[in-house]
């Protein structure tokens, strides 16, 4: 089924005139293009102001609008029909937002690519989209090779920053030459509000990975919710996400949020590793920062920490993960800032819930975000109260209407009315805010008696000699289940075992005796994902086997 086939079938499952779209003021002609995010800044009269930043060079709002008009000829010129896919497997540099845009705006539909993917699951990805071009930096193309390409319809390579590696496999053009040979203005293709806009990818930590599709419509919504209500960006901000563009999160930060005002956005390809990050910070003077928990602690506790200058800051966001009380303070300590935490997913595209600069709790994931609605239920579907554990519902005009070619995975997810259901337990205090209890299928019986591994998790992470911690539920050989527990502590040369029974105690005071981890393994560092968070699949696979 084609792109422009689909419109039509997405569009009748869409919502409008909703609660939380009236709430927010949000309205939308029934003609428009996403590309009027970055495109409205020169009827603005922005043109002249810095759009992109970093170390990869810089854009104004008209160079940046220009190349991807570019873009948007030279995909045309490829024989892509409306509707069509284009593959992005980029890192943070100028070329994301340019290539991004240009593909939006000539009516074809981009993908978001994680670029640590390996050739085998690139596979999938350019299979289960049907893509016919992909865009590529030169340091990823040799990932094209003929195990990436195999039984695909990709017919063609557009390498970035660089040239072709010796691996791949498919026809490659070299974007900085070819570019040259296109307008650089480009009208925008004639879109439904609701039709297709682009597509990012599920981690697949529990199968299959999940095309989730947004539409038109759905980053200014974002914008208007989360940006407008909790950011309050201006023209003169800098925004700094070390979370990569693929990322729904580092997406929004980078691309919707500064360009929707006029604002930059300061882009650093690479590794993110902490001294380039404060290099960073110190050359471009970003005022917004955005993170999260696993990066503000290794931030917080590297060796030039101390001598970066952070005066610019006016804000530092954090999302995906629990923030813990060490992390908080260690933060506020070195920079003066105090973390705003949110909690959002890329079916919704940002965040939902969220802490205010004003007003925060320690803990909790926020309050919820002006143009969603929540309700919490039980399993059973009733609405429970505050102060009661309950399953997250999560309504807003930014909500994926589908999982492509997964009707299956859409209707667990995707349920009547527009709801997402998330699967996520919280419980809601008095005030409004929201406060992580785990997932709702994460609930084990161990000794006899039911456990949630996060609130172990949640417990040892806030021992004081505790740097950073995953609690996991991992089965043994007899099929009873038990605790794991990865830990990284503040300090090196500890006994194990004598570390190992204060952190049992610890959990057996705080908690109850039945909880403790019984297994404990120490290391260096917990394993990351693409985005940052905490790989547990990697924890279970590789440190926390069942002990025979």
């Amino acid at each position: 089924m084609s792109g422009q086939d689909n419109a039509s079938m997405i569009a009748d499952q869409v919502p409008h005139d909703s609660a939380s779209a009236i709430e927010i003021g949000f309205t939308m002609p029934e003609r428009y293009n996403a590309s009027r995010v970055l495109f409205d800044n020169l009827a603005a009269g922005r043109g002249d102001r810095l759009a992109v930043v970093g170390p990869a060079g810089s854009r104004s709002y008209a160079e940046l609008c220009a190349e991807a008009s570019r873009w948007g000829h030279g995909f045309r010129s490829l024989g892509l029909a409306r509707g069509d896919r284009v593959l992005l497997f980029l890192d943070d540099t100028p070329a994301y937002p340019a290539a991004f845009f240009g593909a939006v705006r000539a009516g074809f539909v981009p993908l978001l690519i994680n670029t640590l993917t390996p050739p085998d699951l690139l596979q999938f990805y350019l299979s289960d989209s049907g893509a016919a071009v992909a865009v590529a930096d030169a340091e990823f193309s040799s990932r094209f090779d003929a195990t990436a390409c195999a039984a695909t319809g990709l017919r063609t390579l557009v390498i970035v920053n660089g040239a072709p590696g010796d691996n791949a496999v498919t026809h490659c053009i070299v974007a900085h030459d070819w570019l040259r040979n296109f307008p650089d203005t480009l009208d925008e293709a004639d879109t439904h509000r609701d039709e297709m806009a682009f597509w990012m990818y599920s981690s697949g930590s529990t199968g299959r990975p999940k095309g989730i599709v947004h539409l038109q419509h759905d980053m200014a919504y974002s914008e208007a919710a989360f940006a407008q209500n909790v950011l309050k960006l201006t023209p003169d901000d800098i925004c700094f996400s070390v979370p990569k563009i693929f990322f729904a999160y580092g997406f929004g930060n980078s691309i919707t949020f500064p360009f929707s005002i006029g604002a930059a956005a300061l882009l650093l390809p690479g590794q993110p590793k902490p001294d380039t990050i404060f290099a960073a910070i110190g050359k471009f003077r970003p005022t917004v920062f955005f993170g999260l928990p696993t990066l503000y602690t290794s931030l917080t506790k590297a060796a030039s920490a101390a001598t970066t200058d952070f005066a610019s800051l006016r804000l530092s966001v954090s999302a995906a993960e629990v923030l813990s009380a060490d992390v908080f303070n260690g933060w506020k300590e070195l920079t003066g800032l105090e973390i705003v935490e949110g909690l959002g997913s890329t079916e919704v595209l940002h965040i939902y819930l969220s802490n205010r600069p004003e007003w925060k709790k320690l803990g909790a994931a926020g309050l919820r975000v002006p143009g969603y609605e929540l309700m919490l239920r039980d399993k059973d579907g009733r609405d429970v109260g505050d102060n009661e554990e309950g399953i997250l519902w999560v309504r807003g005009d930014s909500n994926t209407p589908l999982y492509w070619n997964r009707p299956d995975k859409t209707a667990e997810t995707v349920r009547d009315g527009g709801w997402i259901y998330t699967g996520d337990r919280f419980l809601r205090d008095s005030d409004g805010f929201h406060f992580f209890r785990g997932r709702a299928d994460d609930l084990i019986k161990i000794s006899g008696q039911w456990v949630y591994p996060l609130e172990v998790e949640l417990c040892l992470a806030d021992h004081p000699d505790v740097r950073e911690c995953a609690v996991l539920a991992v089965e043994l050989p007899d099929r009873r289940m038990t605790l794991a527990a990865a830990v990284v502590m503040n300090t090196i040369g500890f006994d194990e075992p004598h570390t190992t029974k204060a952190l049992q105690d610890y959990v057996k005071r705080k908690l109850l005796p039945y909880k403790y981890p019984r297994q404990i393994e120490f290391l260096n560092e917990l394993p990351k994902t693409g985005t940052g968070k905490i790989d547990r699949q990697a924890l279970l696979r590789s440190h926390c086997p069942p002990q025979r």
